[in-house]
């Protein structure tokens, strides 16, 4: 597990994160992700969405919508993280699946800072992450 995390991204309980600001749909954003050895951000924990809330504002200056892992484009109401970690947490989730369209996760959505499930394509910044410290994962 990494000890430090690369020059720019931010190390918050064995896990390094990264917030991109560039606009990008969630797929683009993934692939953005996986160019710096990373994926988009699984939540496990209260905690540690605080903690990536707390990245998103120190880079950004505000908590707006954006996209982390989560995705259930497999099956509906199957959700998944593009790690491949158990989806084991939501934060006041808000899916709804409007017109059967909405597949991808957003967070900071609404008053609450939310998540919600929204159109992939839409494009909102995005928070990477490296390393699987937690429990289950070797």
């Amino acid at each position: 597990m990494p000890t430090a995390c690369p020059n720019g991204w931010t190390y918050i309980s064995r896990r390094c994160y990264y917030y991109i600001s560039a606009k990008l749909n969630w797929a683009e954003a993934e692939k953005k992700c996986l160019t710096m050895n990373a994926n988009l951000a699984s939540v496990h924990s209260s905690s540690e969405y605080s903690s990536i809330q707390a990245v998103i504002k120190k880079a950004s200056k505000a908590s707006g919508r954006t996209w982390i892992g989560g995705t259930d484009c497999q099956m509906e109401g199957i959700w998944l993280w593009s790690d491949g970690t158990a989806f084991d947490y939501t934060h006041c989730a808000n899916f709804d699946n409007k017109q059967s369209k909405q597949h991808c996760l957003v967070m900071n959505y609404g008053g609450n800072k939310c998540w919600d499930d929204d159109r992939c394509s839409r494009e909102f910044p995005s928070v990477c992450v490296k390393g699987r410290s937690y429990p289950g994962i070797g």
